[in-house]
Parts: structure tokens; sequence; C-alpha cells
């Protein structure tokens, strides 16, 4: 064991961190390998977790994995642990998404030690995806400004679009739910996912469940995807009208490639945390960017944005519970 390997305790809490990580439909398509022999804890995407038709090229894998690698840096940071980060340091492997050094005096991404990274992390138990009804109070221009300003930290952008552009989004996410429900396949694969609270269903530890549905929608009006299941309704799930006036956020790239989906995942979790520090409640958007007819008209033509890689909801309203996480020791092995 190398001088720079951390105690096994030590690194089960980092990664206890790592998991509160948002990703798509709560699969948490992570595992960790610490490599005993160098210190060196390895970031991997995983298998079993993706969903082809949804996320034929693993973008939203990487993003939810760099969201993970963000609160994993968070952790570091929290702890005074500098770290060296490699992205996708195998090139013959694509699933072996990050390695992280921590103590390492070595030059790599992310190398050194943020101190504003450790203010986040009481933020990362207290984020949760809200799909409840937020109030029509805007987001100061301050607080968005700060929210710019972290997202750019990670190359990338956050652009805050006009009430146009907010309009027609809205003509793709009820387009791209009309899609979704005309195909049985995709629908299959989100239901996979679905925890609807029925009678003898195991919550489990991984995918949405019911009480974070939110309530159902009149009129349609703020960007909230409905995860109810069409072949299983969720018992006790009211109704709600939901602000007239949405806001909302677009984080891109310059580029689209792995590597730039992984910095969009640590810009992502990056401006989330920010945002529930300073009070806001958040909830993502990513139906329409599912599919790639839809994709390219979620850019903000107004923008310098190459490509969108998530859209988010901001505002003033009650916080989301806590999903299901899968424990420590179902993604964490040391070799």
């Amino acid at each position: 064991m190398t001088a720079n390997a951390l105690p096994r305790e030590l690194v089960a809490s980092l990664v206890e961190d790592a998991i509160t990580a948002p990703s798509m439909h709560n699969a948490q398509p992570w595992t960790f390998v610490l490599r005993t022999g160098t210190g060196t804890l390895e970031l991997h995407g995983d298998p079993s977790r993706e969903m082809p038709l949804a996320d034929p090229d693993r973008r939203a894998l990487h993003i939810g994995c760099g969201a993970a690698l963000f609160g994993l840096r968070v952790a570091l940071a929290h702890h005074d642990l500098p770290a060296a980060i490699e992205l996708l340091p195998d090139p013959g492997d694509p699933w072996h998404l990050a390695d992280v050094r921590p103590n390492a005096t070595a030059p790599g991404n992310g190398t050194g030690l943020d101190e504003r990274l450790a203010a986040l992390r009481p933020a990362l138990r207290d984020r949760h995806t809200s799909r409840f009804p937020f109030g029509e109070e805007r987001v100061p221009a301050g607080i968005m400004d700060r929210l710019r300003t972290v997202a750019a930290r990670e190359a990338c952008q956050l652009v805050i679009p006009g009430p146009w552009f907010v309009n027609a989004f809205m003509d793709l996410v009820h387009d791209s739910e009309v899609y979704e429900a005309a195909d049985a396949h995709v629908r299959a694969e989100v239901d996979a996912w679905i925890r609807s609270g029925g009678a003898g269903e195991d919550v489990g530890n991984e995918g949405i469940p019911a009480y974070a549905f939110g309530p159902r929608q009149h009129g349609a009006t703020a960007p909230v995807r409905d995860f109810e299941s069409r072949r299983r309704r969720a018992p006790g799930r009211g109704s709600a009208h939901f602000e007239e006036e949405p806001q909302i956020a677009l984080l891109g790239t310059a580029g689209d490639t792995p590597r730039e989906w992984l910095a969009a995942g640590q810009a992502l979790h990056r401006v989330l945390l920010r945002a529930t520090l300073d009070g806001l409640a958040t909830s993502l958007m990513s139906q329409p960017l599912e599919w790639p007819e839809l994709r390219t008209l979620a850019r903000d033509p107004e923008s310098g944005t190459g490509f969108v890689q998530m859209v988010l909801r901001l505002g003033y309203g009650p916080r989301g519970r806590a999903t299901p996480r899968r424990p420590v020791s179902e993604v964490l092995t040391f070799a």
C-alpha cells in the first residue's frame, strides 16, 4: 500500500458522499474501485444500468457519473484532501471514466484542493429533485449570475433563456411526451425504473419512487416529467396547478464527446448544490434531449452554447424528498 492510500473507512465515506449525485431515472450508473496498491480510486460506468433506447450513446450515463465524480471532489475537499483527477484514463476501456489519486502531486485534470468545494458538502444530502409546484417569485439576478459562474468553473455554460424560448421548450416537452407514449419499447425501458407504490411492489434502492413523482399537473405549464406508469397508477396521488412562468436554465458544452459529458455532469452537480445552498428548489428535464430530432431544437439560438446537456428548472418551492441509494458495499470494491 502506498503512502497516498487512504483508510478503507474513509474511502467508503467519500463514496457515500459521491453517490448522492443525481442520475437519469435514479439508475445510479456508477461503480468505484480502490486500487490498494496505488491508492487510486477508479470511477467506472455500470453496463447493467445503461438504457439503450433512451440513452444509446450513454450520454446521460456519463453525466450521472460526472455528477458522482463531482460529489467525490466535494467530499475530498471536506477532508482537506487534494487529488489529481484524470478523465477517461484508458482508451481501450470506455467504461473506465476517471482515476482519482488523493494526495497526489502529479498534474492532472482537477489537481489540487479547491476550498470552495468544501462549502458545498452540506448540500449533498439536502439537494433533492422537486417535482412539486414552485412559486411565481423570480430568482434574483445575482443568484443566477453565481450559478453561471460555478458552471463556467467546470468548463460549461449555463444559459438563462428568455420567455419566448421557455414557451418553445414547453412545446418540445409535449412533443417528447407524445413520442415516448407512442413507443412501447421506450416506455417499457422507463417503466423499469419506476416504483409506483402499488401493493406488493418492492421500492428497492434504485429508481424513482411514487413519493418523488409530485402531483399531476393542471394545464402542464411547467417542464416537469410525469413518471407515473401507464400500467400502474400511483395510489393517492393528487393534482395541482404549477407555476405559469417557469424559470429554466440550459446547461451546455462546446462539444459533444464523453469528456464533455463528464464535464457537464460535474457542472450540473456543482450548480445544483450551489442552488440548494442559495435556497432554491430544483428539478431536471431531459425528456426532449432523449430524442435526437428534439435535442437540436433545445438550444437557445441567441446563446453560444453548442450542445445542450441538461435543462434545469429553478425556483422557490418545496424541496423534494431523498430518493433511494444503493449501499456503498454494492458500488465500491477494493482490489
